[in-house]
């Protein structure tokens, strides 16, 4: 056997042992290649591996722990997430607050601005939402004269009467909470979505 034919067995061993090697079963994970790529080091806020050690036969990690290891040691419990600060109250992009207004506090929520700036690109996205959310019972005019406001009726004709003139946040506060036959929305649109309704009743139906 000539030296060539030897080293072209030996590579052939060589390349099969390697994809043995990489290959997984239901017990065996298989080799990983740059393991960090793989396993962050990063905090994972949804895991806590307190034992340093584990993952350490992979591992290349600079402070000498596991690869698995990702407590945050300077945390009480090493939790990875801490608690938000006592009285922390979050707000969305729009910085709103969260809407804790009960359905019968009308009046308060009369009271309540509009927090978005009014453009023609609100008004458009106001516009449709409102044909998804709300012209099957108001009517694509607002009139309450919907298809399914045709069978339930008593639906609100945002053009006439007092409806014209109520304030956006008594109309939002509707959509958000619900009034009479109208049910509440607030688990289904989004706060700011709710006002870019707002926008485009006041804005194109009523032409406020």
């Amino acid at each position: 056997m000539t030296i060539k034919n030897t080293l072209g067995i030996l590579g052939m061993a060589v390349v099969g042992a390697v994809f043995a090697g990489c290959s997984a079963g239901e017990d065996n994970p298989g080799l990983e290649y740059a393991p960090q790529m793989y396993h962050s080091v990063a905090y994972e806020p949804l895991t806590q591996i307190k034992d340093e050690s584990q993952g350490s036969w992979l591992s290349n990690r600079e402070d000498g722990k596991g690869e698995f290891f990702n407590s945050n040691v300077h945390n009480p419990n090493g939790m990875n997430m801490r608690e938000p600060v006592e009285g922390t109250v979050p707000r969305n992009k729009y910085d709103m607050l969260p809407y804790r207004l009960k359905t019968f506090e009308l009046e308060e929520a009369a009271l309540i601005e509009n927090p978005l700036t009014v453009d023609d690109a609100i008004v458009k996205e106001g516009e449709t939402l409102y044909i998804q959310y709300c012209s099957s019972c108001h009517g694509k005019g607002g009139e309450g004269d919907g298809k399914v406001g045709e069978i339930i009726g008593g639906v609100a004709n945002l053009k006439g009467g007092a409806y014209i003139n109520l304030p956006e946040g008594h109309i939002f506060h509707v959509i958000t909470k619900g009034k009479g036959r109208m049910g509440a929305h607030g688990s289904q649109i989004t706060p700011e979505n709710r006002w870019k309704i707002v926008s485009y009743v006041k804005q194109v139906i009523q032409k406020q």
